[in-house]
């Protein structure tokens, strides 16, 4: 008799990739590169300052927080910060590092959905995430209906959806994390990844395929995902920038390659 192995969750997949121990700045040009790294906690000092100005607090909801590397630079500007993540691991390690902290709530977010209810916020933060999630688009509806009056929405450092993407943008990006992969001493895992990709498969039982999820979906439909807050918001703005995991190719990039990111913010919620 032979049995059948269920199919991993996301939750499990995450935990697989994000293990205790994992480091997430060793893949994240947005923690890697001072430049992105400066721009975005520039943003957030504007975002929580905007909203401290107009309400006299600004109570933050960051999806997806991973170690806490941005959730410092909320608190430091002056924001009460939820803090969720799907991985148990960083879960507590978040639980951890704030447990002397009135000023933050962690919510180990099991699936992934954005079903739980946290109450009014002024504003949402996601860094690095939507990318990470199926319904992406159903998860930020849900949590837009929690932000307050004249709160913000910000997301940075997902990837532009790829059928808008030139051939040699998407070649560029590939090329590029293929390169910095083998630099990592990844070399089986790489050419796996990357035999996968030219045949246009994806396992779903692979942390490889499905925790990195926009290899599945083309990326994050940065168009759509600002037409939705634009039904809430009075101003959005998207920001397409190049980001990649080699410092080398990363200072190259900024200059003459195309975009691959984007940042978006919206402000003044409806």
């Amino acid at each position: 008799m032979t049995t059948t192995q269920a199919k991993p969750t996301m939750m499990e997949l995450q935990e697989r990739e994000h293990g205790l121990g994992h480091d997430y700045a060793e893949g994240s040009p947005h923690i890697r590169h001072h430049t992105i790294r400066g721009r975005l906690i520039s943003c957030l000092h504007t975002l929580v300052r905007e909203v401290i100005d107009q309400h006299g607090r600004c109570r933050v909801l960051e999806l997806g927080a991973g170690h806490g590397t941005f959730t410092d630079h909320l608190l430091a500007a002056g924001a009460q910060v939820t803090v969720t993540e799907m991985s148990a691991p960083s879960v507590r390690i978040l639980q951890s590092r704030y447990r002397h902290n009135p000023d933050v709530t962690v919510i180990h977010d099991r699936d992934g959905t954005g079903s739980w209810q946290v109450g009014g916020v002024d504003a949402v933060v996601c860094i690095s995430v939507l990318h990470h999630i199926p319904d992406y688009l159903g998860t930020i509806e849900r949590v837009v209906g929690q932000i307050a009056p004249g709160g913000s929405f910000f997301s940075a450092q997902d990837p532009l959806w790829y059928p808008r993407r030139s051939r040699m943008s998407m070649n560029l990006d590939r090329n590029a994390y293929f390169l910095w992969r083998l630099g990592q001493g990844h070399l089986r895992r790489g050419l796996a990844t990357r035999l996968r990709r030219i045949r246009g498969v994806y396992d779903d039982t692979n942390e490889a395929d499905m925790v990195e999820y926009h290899v599945v979906r083309d990326g994050v439909d940065e168009e759509a995902l600002r037409d939705l807050l634009a039904q809430n918001f009075e101003a959005v703005e998207v920001q397409r920038y190049w980001s990649t995991q080699s410092g080398v190719l990363q200072t190259i990039g900024e200059r003459f390659f195309p975009p691959t990111t984007f940042n978006l913010v919206a402000r003044q919620r409806k």
